[in-house]
């Protein structure tokens, strides 16, 4: 059995990439290794966005383990605009995992990408992995095991949320586990 704890990243001083998180941000992410340090990670893997880093800075110093970034699960890229209506491009977005705006990436690749993280770790040594990312990569992973998941699980993510999946031969279990 395999353990992923996936987490999104706490609260930011905005999107772009190197955006770190705020004080408050900074407050969550020594919360969040309060709540993750016992749970016997053995791997610590994030986006390669600064705030997904700086989520688990606090738990990698408790653990004295490095943080092993993967562009592969940076955040999902909806347009190469700046698009007023975003928010309806990406419900729509989720309603059709093939649509794919000019310079984004529809909902299938960003799927596609994030499982491939997850494929890797589940074929590392690590029997327990934290693993940080962003709210749309978060849901389309957790879509990919669990159809349920979408446009509505999105809005209700917070920042930070953990999601456990526990990996039992084929069957994969998804547990909201951060309160």
């Amino acid at each position: 059995m395999k353990k992923i704890y996936v987490v999104r990243h706490c609260k930011a001083a905005g999107q772009a990439e190197d955006a770190p998180l705020t004080e408050e941000g900074q407050e969550q992410a020594e919360q969040l290794a309060d709540f993750l340090q016992n749970v016997g990670a053995q791997q610590l893997v994030a986006s390669q966005y600064l705030r997904a880093v700086q989520t688990l800075e606090p738990l990698a110093a408790r653990l004295g383990l490095s943080i092993r970034q993967d562009e592969r699960l940076g955040e999902r890229v909806l347009s190469a605009k700046d698009e007023p209506n975003w928010m309806e491009m990406l419900q729509a977005a989720f309603e059709d995992l093939h649509l794919c705006y000019e310079g984004g990436e529809s909902g299938i690749q960003v799927m596609e990408r994030a499982v491939g993280a997850v494929q890797e770790i589940l074929t590392s040594g690590a029997e327990t992995t934290v693993l940080a990312s962003h709210g749309g990569l978060v849901t389309h992973l957790l879509k990919h095991f669990d159809d349920s998941f979408g446009f509505e699980s999105w809005k209700a993510l917070r920042n930070p949320d953990v999601f456990v999946l526990t990996f039992e031969g084929d069957a994969v279990q998804i547990k909201r586990a951060w309160k």
